[in-house]
């Protein structure tokens, strides 16, 4: 618990302090990577101060140009360290009520972050096509095809949005499996405890080989190869792959 109070009070005084004038530079200039670079190594600053290891592996595997990052969702720890472990300025699609916190959502808006609302599947339909029209862009993306943080550690079923958007791209999806992140900070706890969490990269899938109609199958290919590159606490215990969205 002393942990995560130490994150909570330094890292609340570093984006009262750093924040503000990063956000003004980027309204100013247009240019995101100042406040994007400055959460981000704000953020791995602090989680390692508190024991918090993060080991990334297979970094040799992301292609060139534009990607459609797809990584598993277990722990409120696990983004500083997935967002981290990708050598590039990526954007996310966040839930819409983080945008209302105070600095942070507009760091998130100026960092071309996204919201989603949750709650209207209509409004989760056009936050999906803004942000696959930024992939159309040139802007690489990180999605948790999960849509949520899994309960036990173990990968959940998938929604299908994250597939529609790389193949209306046209772009590589890069699955990313993020081990150990449950054990260092379980759902709904507070408690964060020291510990490792491995990053790792897999090879990367060509969504432009298939069409939209293929989803169901390009799905169960991200999910699989996902399910099999975890440790077997980490991996379903069904078969399932997709959730109808």
């Amino acid at each position: 618990m002393l942990r995560t109070l130490f994150i909570t009070v330094f890292l609340s005084i570093y984006i009262l302090i750093v924040g503000p004038p990063v956000i003004l530079y980027t309204l100013i200039t247009g240019n995101p990577n100042p406040v994007y670079w400055a959460g981000i190594k704000g953020v791995l600053f602090f989680v390692r101060a508190v024991g918090v290891q993060i080991r990334v592996s297979g970094i040799e595997r992301i292609p060139k140009g534009v990607c459609l990052f797809a990584a598993n969702h277990t722990s409120s720890a696990d983004p500083p360290a997935i967002v981290g472990a990708i050598p590039r300025r990526i954007a996310v699609l966040l839930k819409e009520s983080l945008f209302r916190w105070p600095i942070v959502g507009q760091a998130f808006r100026s960092a071309h972050f996204i919201p989603v609302n949750r709650s209207s599947h209509e409004d989760a339909i056009l936050s999906v096509e803004k942000a696959t029209e930024a992939l159309r862009e040139g802007q690489s993306f990180l999605i948790y095809p999960e849509g949520t943080r899994s309960p036990d550690g173990r990968l959940q079923k998938f929604k299908k949005g994250a597939v529609v958007m790389a193949i209306k791209a046209g772009i590589p999806i890069v699955p990313m499996i993020c081990i150990g992140a449950h054990k260092i900070m379980e759902k709904r706890s507070l408690v964060l405890h020291p510990g490792e969490i491995h990053v790792k990269f897999l090879e990367p899938i060509d969504a432009s080989a298939y069409t939209v109609e293929e989803r169901d199958v390009l799905n169960d290919r991200l999910h699989d190869a996902m399910a099999a590159a975890l440790p077997e606490d980490q991996r379903p215990l069904n078969n399932s792959a997709s959730e109808s969205n």
